[in-house]
């Protein structure tokens, strides 16, 4: 029970530069879901649940619309999924999970991040192999039995089920994640998401012991998160 995982609600920006970086994250990963599911909510459910997040985190339409555009145009900027594999302070595990259109430069660019706060970049395989890559689905309601029926009985293959101050949250294997939704979305045709995405979920997790390493920690997340490469940082610190 408990398993942590990211609420990405959590720090809408304030500032007209802290919002373009949001809106630039969220372009990039709606061209790149667009151009490789189809451009079709209807059709591509990973891109319905992203617009459906973005819109939650107040990203104009005309951002939505531009980025749909431009993966049907096909043209401009080609970006690709990186993924960086990292040692924090107090020997936490750090996924850095990006899109890029200029792969040498991110990697530079994050190794910096790192080591300008005295962290390690590992190398692919180092890290990855101590998270899960699991769907996961937030919602509200109480029945966890109804919830497991309806996705067991569409074969999804679930990886745990909590329920807890009238939200139910569903882990599953990242490729089940099509498969589950649409098997809570028919059994329960009400159902909003608080969360529907796919995170790296660390099997263990440790607290920060000293005040040197939170401090540390918070400055490497800072210096990451301002890099309109990185999408998202995972890590085994526990909050």
């Amino acid at each position: 029970m408990g398993r942590a995982y990211q609420n990405r609600k959590e720090s809408m920006a304030k500032t007209s530069d802290m919002k373009a970086k949001v809106y630039s994250k969220y372009g990039r990963e709606i061209y790149v879901v667009a151009k490789a599911g189809g451009f079709d909510p209807d059709g591509n459910l990973a891109l319905r649940s992203l617009i459906d997040k973005a819109k939650k985190d107040q990203v104009p339409a005309h951002v939505i619309d531009k980025a749909i555009e431009k993966a049907k145009g096909g043209g401009g900027e080609d970006f690709a999924p990186a993924l960086y594999e990292g040692f924090g302070p107090g020997g936490c595990m750090i996924l850095v999970e990006c899109l890029t259109d200029n792969p040498n430069r991110t990697f530079g660019d994050v190794r910096l991040c790192f080591t300008k706060n005295k962290c390690k970049l590992g190398t692919p395989g180092t890290v990855k192999h101590l998270f899960d890559h699991s769907a996961i689905s937030v919602f509200k309601g109480d029945d966890e039995d109804a919830a497991l029926e309806a996705l067991m009985e569409a074969d999804v293959d679930v990886s745990d089920i909590e329920s807890e101050d009238n939200m139910i949250t569903v882990f599953a294997p990242n490729t089940e994640y099509g498969k589950a939704k649409e098997a809570l979305m028919a059994a329960f045709p009400e159902i909003e998401f608080e969360v529907d995405e796919i995170q790296y979920l660390a099997q263990n997790t440790a607290p920060l012991t000293s005040n040197d390493d939170k401090e540390t920690f918070e400055n490497l997340l800072d210096s990451l998160n301002d890099n309109d490469d990185v999408q998202n940082v995972y890590h085994s610190v526990e909050d």
